[in-house]
Formats: C-alpha cells, structure tokens, sequence
C-alpha cells in the first residue's frame, strides 16, 4: 500500500494525474474481450484498437494480468481475414443490401481466439493478427506485426515479427512459469517486488526455488 492506496484493478485511470494510462478491464464493455487485472494501456479507449471484430466469428480476445500495452498497439480479429478460396474475396455477407448469407466458418480464414499471456509487453504501434499466442513474459517489439505464436519470455520483433532471442536460460523461464506470480494477492505481489525488480538472475533463481519449495 502506498500512500495509503491500494492497488484497484477496478480503477480507470491508476497514474495520479494522469488521463493517458488506463487500467483495460475496468473499460471492457465486449464480452469477447477478456482481459486480466493491472493489464494498462497507455492511451484510452482499448476497444477501438480491436478491429474486425464481428459477432459471427465468435472470437474472443483474451490478455492476461498485469500486460504493458504501449499506444497504437492493434489487434486485428478474424472479421479482417477475407474468404481465399473462391474466384472473389469481396465480402459481400457484410455490406448491406448485396444477397449473400455469412459464409459457414469452416469457409472462412478462422484463426480462433488471440490469447495474451501475463506480464506481456508489446511495444508501441505494434499489430497483433488474429490467432496468435503470445507467452507469459514476453516482449513485442515497436512496429511489430505478430503473425506467430510467441513463446514465453521471448522478445520478438519486426515485419513479420521474428524471436530475437530468450529473455532468460530455460531453468529460470521454467521457475517463472511455475512461480506465477502474477496470481499471488495483492499483499503477497507488493512484497515480491524486490524479487520482481531484482537483476541478479542467480539470487531471483534461488529465492523462487526456495519458495517453492515451501509450497
């Protein structure tokens, strides 16, 4: 608690004096859009950085906790995926007035849901494509377009985005998965802070390993 404030994943705007950092699930009116606590963005207005996201796909965009999600950041849904295999790709099923029926999904590029792990972060004007997912951990470049799957802590980047490299050799990424700390309470993550934020990867190994031990 600081300043004698505790954290409210309920609460809009979590920056003091600050209207251009929002919380996202308190602002969520889709119920297609499933998004974590802490998960910000820093801009306003998350929903319109959705795109193509129509009801007959019933796709849903799903993010996890405590994401970084930097401004110009955009998903686009399966609705921007045009049928390929006939001689048109004109959407006729949506404009108005044309007589066609909404193609069979099995007709359509369905992709399925885009899922974002926990403690995501992707980087500014970065486009995430319908059915993609992206890893506990990981990091999105700026401009990326993410047309793959991401794997936990990785740092991606570029058009198409391509894995640079691992965030952390596989035995810490391993404990990180397991350690999830990103569903521990409120009291319990302020006090792994110094954990969270520690650079020396041997000392963060060995506390996590002794914690879960404990368990």
């Amino acid at each position: 608690m600081k300043n004698g404030i505790t954290p409210n994943p309920d609460r809009i705007f979590p920056v003091p004096n600050c209207k251009t950092v929002t919380y996202v699930k308190p602002t969520i009116k889709n119920p297609n859009i499933i998004v974590g606590d802490f998960t910000y963005f820093s801009d306003v207005d998350f929903e319109k950085h959705v795109t193509h996201h129509y009801d007959f796909y019933g796709d849903r965009l799903i993010i996890g906790k405590f994401c970084q999600i930097a401004s110009g950041v955009n998903f686009v849904m399966n609705g921007a995926n045009h049928q390929m295999n006939a001689v048109s790709t004109y959407p006729f099923y949506i404009m108005e007035g044309w007589e066609q029926e909404v193609p069979p999904l099995s007709e359509l590029p369905h992709k399925g849901d885009t899922v974002v792990g926990n403690d995501v972060w992707i980087g500014q004007n970065a486009t995430i494509l319908a059915g993609v997912h992206i890893g506990d951990g990981a990091i999105i470049g700026l401009n990326s377009v993410v047309g793959s799957d991401v794997p936990p802590y990785t740092i991606a980047a570029g058009n198409p985005a391509r894995e640079i490299r691992k965030r952390f050799d596989n035995e810490l990424i391993n404990l990180m998965l397991e350690f999830r700390w990103w569903d521990k309470s409120i009291e319990e993550i302020n006090s792994l802070i110094p954990l969270l934020s520690c650079s020396d990867l041997e000392k963060v190994k060995s506390e996590i390993k002794s914690y879960l031990n404990r368990l």
